[in-house]
């Protein structure tokens, strides 16, 4: 026991019992009083934050940097080596658009992009639309989400959020003055389109529970708003595009299960929206218009992995629906994009994806393919609408980025940029490697492993283990320019492609969501253990990591089996499920109801969760060492849900092992924003790793 009292002293968060009744159960939460009552004002502005709860967040993370300082050099040297496999003056590959070539590029030492353009096919005459990297010079937070020009080139839009709050401000500047005109868009989700006459600014309002509620319109110089669209369903998300042909604005709503489009002619933006299809609880549709009809995806009739439909142009409701690629199971139709010519679909089979490419002439088709085992192909959409050309990028946990644009009615591959590791990487010391694992219920969970080639399975090499599982979103096998931090160090980086995303169609999704949630704990778990079988590591001797719901996870999977993990890394972590999910005041609690069912007015939805959340089932055990990391303007996942959590986790452990929490102050869900000082984040993430493998707080005692 003397040897653990050299260390520093934890913070202990003092215990104020708050007796919740719901549905007939009763819960006790120690550590309510962290949410400050007021934390929507402490969204905006985090000076506003109740100073108790700031005392412990400063208590917690002065905690954190002490018993890391013996990390401190090699968090400094794995940021090195990210930075150093950066090319600090990219360049995205130039999309046309009629008369100009559009994008983005970074200066050496740059955070943040210039987003530019030139006269197209031309590399002088660059003329910058906005230097993102000065605008963020008087902020701690800067980013900059969707940004966007006019359809007649005149007008350049962004939206920047200088909190991490993600309530944006949209501006807009006159391209032939420079001037950024007056009468920002404020409290704004960031979404917005241009009118297709570039003569009206479309726009998502955020109310105040941080949700998107309205769509308005403007003139796009600026002017009175006029509410266009208005949501009545707290538990639906809205967002505003044009189609690809530029024929139309969408307005589009709906959640994880449900879903429902209206049109807005282009010929004539201050029409009234119309409905396509009005929404049927568990159909989910979206529609982009091709030329003489619209192309529909759909789950429509128990199409579990989509289908694709036509529908007439003139009336687009599901009385005229087609079928034109029907339904196959296990595969899953991701997304599509049409051409004046052509159609492009993206499809998903076992946790791979391909492009097949159709010619609306005579509807053939054709694949776009790799031969790797395990990579990712991912479209990049492009301005023009008349041209025969498509951009896709492909990647695998080996090889970096490669951006091709694809001829296809040629069939022709053009290499434009392949990414650059200015440091060196050689992707023959490398393998990637697909496994199956068998889950409780005998399904395959697919593993994607990463590592050196030389590296023996043998048990002997650390294994860092990362997941996700939520929403249907895919963990596509690609290159990481972090992961080789550790990959180099000898480790091995396995993803676990567990139920709840979609690497193996909706289906896979579905069975990893509501009342069969724990699927997804259960195939992270097998996965850890088919690793430990095949000797890509040892039981005690993995760290586990994820992020959000990722984190939620992690969270879980450390409840399940602590005995199987040295250390948990839960990246502003989703693990207060039962309060958050009856919290109605919370941005993301309505709509996510379909996802984790509804604890406020189902008794069988509260129990289940309440089940598996991770912060109601810690208990009194010999713990893993855990790093949790928050932000403080998270409107995502909170900043109390992480900091309850290391609380409880510290409370009722019973090994020496240490509980950190690392909350930053100035920052929302995707922490810092900079290019650079975002990988400090992931450097310590990473050093927090090796430690706990290593048990480096034994050593410094």
């Amino acid at each position: 026991m003397t040897a653990f009292m050299s260390h520093p002293i934890p913070p202990v968060a003092r215990k104020a019992p708050h007796r919740i009744e719901q549905l007939g159960r009763v819960r006790v939460d120690d550590y309510a009083w962290m949410k400050d009552e007021n934390w929507q004002a402490v969204m905006r502005d985090p000076a506003v934050l109740r100073a108790d709860v700031r005392e412990h967040l400063e208590a917690e993370n002065a905690y954190t940097k002490a018993m890391l300082t013996s990390t401190e050099a090699l968090q400094a040297k794995m940021f090195e080596e990210m930075k150093g496999r950066i090319k600090e003056d990219d360049a995205s590959v130039p999309s046309p658009d009629g008369p100009w070539d559009y994008y983005s590029r970074f200066e050496i030492g740059g955070q943040h992009p210039i987003l530019a353009r030139r006269p197209r096919g031309r590399l002088d005459d660059e003329q910058i639309l906005i230097d993102v990297d000065a605008m963020a010079k008087p902020h701690a937070y800067f980013q900059v989400g969707h940004a966007d020009h006019s359809p007649d080139h005149a007008l350049y839009a962004w939206a920047e959020d200088a909190q991490g709050s993600e309530y944006y401000a949209i501006r807009v500047k006159d391209l032939a003055t420079g001037e950024t005109l007056p009468s920002a868009v404020e409290s704004s989700t960031g979404d917005f389109t241009f009118s297709p006459d570039s003569q009206w600014l479309f726009w998502t309002w955020r109310d105040e529970n941080g949700r998107p509620a309205k769509i308005f319109r403007r003139p796009a110089r600026g002017g009175e708003d006029t509410l266009v669209y208005e949501e009545q369903d707290p538990g639906f998300f809205l967002g505003v595009a044009r189609s690809s042909s530029n024929a139309f604005v969408f307005i589009g709503a709906g959640n994880q299960e449900t879903s429902e489009a209206w049109l807005i002619p282009g010929a004539d933006p201050t029409a009234a929206p119309r409905l396509v299809e009005p929404r049927r609880e568990g159909v989910r549709y979206e529609l982009d218009h091709w030329g003489d009809r619209f192309v529909v995806r759909t789950n429509a009739d128990g199409a579990i992995d989509f289908k694709l439909m036509w529908a007439d142009q003139a009336d687009p409701s599901a009385r005229t629906w087609r079928e034109w690629i029907g339904h196959r199971p296990g595969v899953f139709v991701v997304g599509g994009a049409p051409y004046k010519d052509w159609y492009v679909r993206l499809e998903r089979v076992d946790a791979n994806n391909r492009i097949v490419v159709t010619a609306k002439a005579d509807l053939s088709e054709h694949e776009i393919a790799f031969a790797e085992e395990a990579y990712s192909l991912s479209l990049e959409g492009g301005y023009e609408w008349a041209t025969d050309l498509t951009r896709f990028v492909y990647t695998s946990p080996t090889t970096p980025r490669q951006w091709f644009d694809y001829d296809m009615r040629t069939r022709e591959r053009t290499l434009r940029k392949t990414q650059e590791i200015p440091s060196g990487h050689d992707p023959a010391r490398y393998v990637a490697k697909r496994l199956f694992a068998t889950a409780p219920d005998g399904q395959q969970v697919p593993i994607t492993v990463l590592m050196l080639k030389d590296t023996p399975l043998d048990g002997s090499a650390p294994l860092m283990l990362y997941g996700y599982g939520s929403y249907g979103h895919s963990l596509d096998p690609a290159f990481s320019i972090r992961h080789l931090s550790l990959v180099d160090r000898g480790w091995i980086w396995a993803t676990a492609h567990v139920r709840g995303g979609s690497e193996k169609g909706w289906g896979w999704f579905l069975d990893g969501r509501k009342d069969k949630k724990k699927n997804t704990f259960t195939d992270f778990v097998a996965s850890a253990e088919k690793l430990v079988a095949e000797g890509y590591g040892r039981a005690g001797e993995i760290v586990i990591y994820g992020g959000s719901a990722g984190g939620l996870l992690v969270g879980a999977a450390n409840n399940l089996r602590p005995d199987l993990w040295a250390g948990v890394i839960g990246a502003v972590p989703f693990v207060d499920v039962v309060n958050t999910m009856s919290d109605v005041t919370l941005p993301l609690t309505p709509p996510e109801w379909p996802e984790w069912g509804n604890p406020l007015e189902d008794a069988a939805a509260y129990d289940y969760i309440a089940s598996y959340s991770p912060y109601d089932n810690v208990v009194a055990t010999a713990y893993p060492a855990v790093l949790a990391t928050g932000g403080l303007s998270d409107p995502r996942v909170t900043y109390w849900e992480p900091s309850k959590w290391a609380a409880k986790l510290r409370e009722r452990t019973t090994s020496p092992n240490p509980i950190l929490l690392k909350m930053n102050m100035e920052a929302g869900h995707g922490g810092a924003s900079g290019r650079f000082d975002f990988l400090k984040e992931i450097a310590l993430d990473y050093a927090f790793a090796v430690w706990a493998v290593d048990r480096g707080w034994e050593r410094a005692a």
